[in-house]
């Protein structure tokens, strides 16, 4: 059944056109998904949908009379309603009736003996029970108890901002609805959060509409994608994973077009660029053609991104960690936490909210102070770090100007330059958005920008808090990419599963009771570990120091019997890998060698040769611990299961 079609709906702000000639239809089974970049207009259709912003040119279907229920980014919270109030605050009759009945509740509780209130209460469970609205209230209870929201009296203006979300989230979901409307809802919530949020939508029965950028939040909830690109709408039938093969597929299929095109524009062009006399005896239709074939040239697919700078040198000490405890009063965020940062390291922290996960990335890059233990840092290290923190931007500048603060060019590493046009290009900014006022940008294009300027300063290490937060699907993959190529280590905070899996070889996992589990590999093998360890009755046992290396508790190291340690599926393919790797790394050493004998007099070719020399040398002794590593935990399991 449709519940709602919008056709031919056009929408501008002054000279920049959102949407032309954009059409959409809203089916009861519907679980929609709205991706696109930072500005395409996803959160402006939301509000031309939700009647919050009109169109200038707009066809709306509706069948019949539809209900709508819309969370935010930034819900409207009453700081001085309780939690049930803010929960049952709607203008739908049945959810205003149990509203009103958890009012007068309140008031009875303090006053018993109230024989106004009395007669009250009767009157309203009368009505609840004509309206059957008493499963409305428990599953509100229920929702936000699992939610971690439990003194359901307290005010909103007493919550964090987390707890806020989650309680707006929580009103959303318990107000009946035909169509529930989200804008961004796993931003800044954790991951068993995110987990419930999964289930319940995929458990309701109205139709859902989302913008998000949690690509596994899209692929395990939707059914249909909508991409947003250059002001037009496609639809595509299926989850994240199925939109991502289309568009692979119509990827490949323009781009092969569009080779085939620059192919036949070559050698037009050099028919047409000969002499004037040879020009006079050919056809005019053919000139013609060429002509065409000019204008109608696609030059916006890009190649493969130029982001492969240079850092500055990083030396062997980057950064070792010894025995940091944090606390607060009556919290104990985490206790004897040692770590030696290696230059290979992608560490990915992830936990609940207020567990101390930034606290621990500040400490970490040296912003804050331990409550006990010392952090150290080496001589070279140039720490980039990227803060979900309200930005400090001129917004009078434009967008290049601010670039540009930072540097005019950087360092490939092949010893080209890359001008701050060229990278902001990369970072998805053309020619017309570098020169667009920072006022005029939306917040995820100001985020973007943020994050170019960091990486623009050319740091050695990266950490980065919660960076996928208010990105856009297509800026992440840039930033993937990116970071494919740093090199140098990076320790971010993420509740973005897809994205630790896609970048990290660590994760540390804040647990209960200061408690953090160190895992070798990315979420998922974070996510298999510990239900093993669950399974098994240890993971009370596991607050371990990742500085040992380990997978597993001392009593396991010491007992391998205890719990068969293994390779986990990437270990194994990293161990099979790793010896192929150390020998291609002796043969680019002896080519060095050579290369540096044969240096002669130029010192500044030599110094060159050599500092590329104790690279190489650098990474494969890394790359023979890692092998030793992996052969112990190997052997462990063999002997684990004889």
């Amino acid at each position: 059944m449709n519940l709602y079609q919008i056709d031919k709906l056009r929408k501008a702000y002054g000279d920049k056109v959102i949407f032309d000639d954009v059409s959409l239809s809203i089916e009861h089974d519907d679980k929609i998904g709205i991706i696109g970049v930072n500005g395409a207009g996803k959160t402006t259709l939301l509000n031309v949908i939700t009647g919050k912003d009109s169109p200038d040119n707009i066809e709306v279907i509706k069948s019949g009379k539809i209900r709508m229920e819309y969370l935010p980014q930034n819900p409207d919270i009453s700081e001085e309603l309780t939690v049930i109030e803010q929960i049952f605050r709607s203008e739908s009759p049945v959810v205003k009736l149990v509203g009103e009945y958890e009012e007068i509740l309140s008031r009875l509780e303090q006053n018993p003996d109230d024989a106004s209130l009395q007669n009250e209460m009767s009157d309203i469970t009368q009505k609840m029970d004509i309206q059957d609205a008493w499963g409305l209230e428990s599953e509100a209870k229920k929702i936000l108890t699992k939610l971690k929201i439990t003194d359901f009296d307290k005010k909103m203006k007493e919550l964090s901002g987390g707890q806020r979300k989650r309680v707006a989230m929580a009103g959303a979901l318990i107000r009946p609805s035909d169509i529930l409307i989200l804008d961004e809802p796993t931003n800044h919530i954790d991951n068993d959060t995110i987990d419930f949020l999964e289930d319940h939508l995929k458990s309701m029965k109205t139709a859902i509409l989302m913008v998000t950028h949690d690509r596994y939040f899209l692929d395990r909830v939707t059914n249909t994608i909508v991409e947003l690109e250059g002001g037009k709408l496609y639809k595509h039938r299926g989850n994240y994973s199925k939109y991502l093969e289309i568009k692979q597929q119509r990827t490949s299929d323009l781009a092969r077009i569009e080779e085939k095109k620059h192919r036949l524009y070559k050698k037009e062009l050099e028919w047409i660029r000969k002499g004037v006399e040879a020009r006079r005896t050919k056809q005019k239709a053919r000139k013609d053609r060429f002509e065409e074939l000019e204008n109608n040239l696609d030059n916006s697919v890009r190649e493969e991104l130029d982001i492969d700078v240079a850092s500055t040198r990083l030396g062997s000490k980057i950064i070792e960690a010894y025995d940091l405890c944090m606390s607060y009063p009556g919290k104990e965020l985490f206790r004897d936490f040692t770590y030696t940062v290696n230059r290979s390291d992608r560490i990915g922290i992830t936990g609940r909210n207020g567990m101390g996960k930034t606290t621990l990335l500040n400490i970490l890059a040296g912003r804050q102070n331990p409550a006990s233990g010392n952090v150290e840092f080496g001589d070279t290290v140039k720490i980039g770090y990227y803060t979900q923190e309200s930005l400090d931007m001129d917004t009078e500048l434009r967008a290049i100007e601010y670039i540009r603060e930072t540097a005019e060019y950087i360092t490939k590493k092949d010893g080209s330059k890359i001008s701050a046009s060229q990278m902001m290009e990369n970072f998805l900014f053309d020619s017309t958005s570098q020169h667009t006022f920072i006022r005029n940008l939306s917040g995820g294009e100001r985020r973007r920008l943020y994050l170019l300027k960091i990486l623009m300063d050319s740091p050695n290490v990266l950490f980065l808090d919660e960076p996928t937060n208010d990105l856009d699907i297509e800026t992440l993959s840039v930033l993937e990419e990116y970071l494919s190529y740093f090199d140098g280590p990076v320790i971010t905070v993420s509740h973005d599963r897809y994205f630790l899996d896609k970048v990290c070889n660590r994760i540390f996992s804040f647990e209960d009771d200061g408690q953090i589990l160190y895992t070798i590999g990315n979420y998922q093998d974070y996510q298999q570990r510990k239900k093993e360890l669950q399974s098994q009755g240890a993971f009370s046992q596991q607050a371990k120091n990742p500085d040992d290396n380990s997978s597993g508790s001392a009593d396991e190291e010491k007992n391998p019997k205890a719990r068969k340690v293994r390779l986990s599926y990437n270990e194994q393919r990293e161990y099979d890998a790793l010896p192929g790797e150390i020998e291609l790394l002796d043969k680019k050493l002896e080519g060095m060698h050579d290369q540096i004998s044969k240096g002669g007099s130029d010192f500044a070719k030599l110094q060159s040769l050599m500092n590329e020399q104790e690279t190489l040398e650098m990474k494969q002794n890394k790359k023979m611990e890692r092998l030793e590593h992996l052969e112990k935990i190997f052997e462990t399991s063999q002997n684990g299961y004889k």
